[in-house]
């Protein structure tokens, strides 16, 4: 595992601009960043990363079956019990998932270790599977790549055959999408995903979140009053089940992508449950409940809010002190500690592999790097090859 600088390409931001990737900048600083890319063995991908997914996604699937079984664990996953039995009937019905992410901390060398699983809501999609896939062909084509260069990248291929399949599961031929106002990054994610489902065959339609209504009859619509029978929602669902509408979710007749038994999955507490179930695990790091820490050996750990996003509110505690902390809003249901491991260093740069999974099948990664040990929703992203 290599980080090689590389000459960028002429006016990429206005070809940026020209395939509909507005956010390559954020915060007046670079989100994308293709002076550098990170360079992988196919042994590298096949055998330390690929592999691990596969059984890692099974394993937390077994999670699921057992916390929907118990109410003591859906308590510590912090779901309101008014959706406890309709997860339930979610998880038993098989309904089917779309995406999701498992975050890395891989040295070049395995075993690659698991800090959480985005399942409900990753972005990055766009450029993990479009973007850095066209920066790839670029280069070769400019000759800065060796002409046997690959990447691991099935993304699109796997995204557009799995919302046909989940759209004959359903028996639709019609889609709603939805994020929420202002997000330019999600507003990508999403408009992405209805090119995927074009190319699949369906149509679809996009709502912004906040416009969604509630009929007197008890179904959502959109702004044309139309009923919202499927929606792809990149809201995360501990957001949903406590709003004032929540209690509605229940009855109004959707079929959600994600479905709601992917709140077990999205959830930090699924940290501790892998480590109870499948203790010593290479691909785990040793996690626990807050009120497990006394069985903690380790003297450094990872203080994570059982519901957080991008990093917010993520500490370092070493010897019982916090020596690093990211600000932001969660923290309010609790928290989980996880055994420190810290991310490689190139240079200056940190860095987080993301492992892309389309259902339950690994469709490749996307590369993260900070100048601090937590990533966060500035980090760079980096695009990578294999050779």
């Amino acid at each position: 595992m290599l980080r090689l600088d590389i000459k960028e390409r002429n006016n990429w931001q206005r070809k940026a601009g020209d395939y509909g990737f507005k956010f390559h900048t954020m915060y007046g600083e670079p989100y994308w960043d293709e002076s550098a890319y990170y360079q992988f063995t196919l042994q590298q991908i096949e055998q330390d990363l690929e592999d691990p997914t596969e059984e890692i996604q099974q394993m937390c699937l077994a999670v699921v079956d057992e916390v929907v079984k118990s109410e003591q664990l859906l308590e510590k996953f912090q779901i309101p019990q008014h959706f406890w039995q309709q997860i339930a009937d979610s998880w038993q019905q098989k309904q089917p998932s779309l995406y999701s992410r498992l975050d890395f901390a891989y040295h070049g060398k395995g075993p690659a270790k698991l800090y959480e699983n985005n399942a409900d809501t990753p972005t990055s999609l766009y450029e993990s599977g479009f973007w850095q896939w066209l920066w790839l062909e670029d280069q070769v084509n400019l000759g800065l790549l060796p002409k046997q260069s690959d990447q691991f990248n099935s993304l699109q291929e796997k995204l557009v055959h799995r919302l046909a399949h989940i759209a004959k599961h359903y028996d639709v031929q019609h889609m709603h999408f939805a994020c929420c106002q202002d997000t330019e990054e999600d507003r990508g994610t999403v408009q992405y995903l209805q090119d995927c489902a074009k190319e699949s065959g369906l149509l679809n339609d996009f709502v912004f979140m906040e416009d969604i209504g509630l009929a007197e009859c008890g179904s959502f619509s959109d702004l044309q009053n139309n009923k919202i029978e499927t929606l792809f929602k990149l809201y995360p669902w501990e957001f949903m089940q406590r709003e004032e509408f929540g209690e509605s979710i229940r009855d109004a007749g959707v079929n959600w992508i994600e479905p709601i038994w992917k709140s077990i999955l999205s959830n930090k507490a699924l940290m501790p449950m892998l480590w109870k179930m499948f203790p010593e695990h290479p691909n785990l790091l040793a996690s626990y409940f807050e009120d497990e820490l006394a069985n903690a050996t380790e003297t450094k750990l990872v203080k994570k809010p059982i519901f957080s996003r991008e990093g917010a509110n993520v500490s370092i505690i070493e010897q019982g002190k916090t020596v690093l902390h990211a600000d932001g809003p969660y923290g309010e249901e609790g928290f989980i500690y996880q055994q420190f491991c810290p991310l490689p260093k190139f240079g200056n740069h940190h860095t987080l592999i993301g492992s892309w999974l389309v259902g339950d099948k690994p469709a490749g990664i996307s590369m993260r790097e900070d100048s601090s040990l937590i990533t966060q929703d500035s980090s760079r992203f980096l695009p990578h090859i294999c050779i």
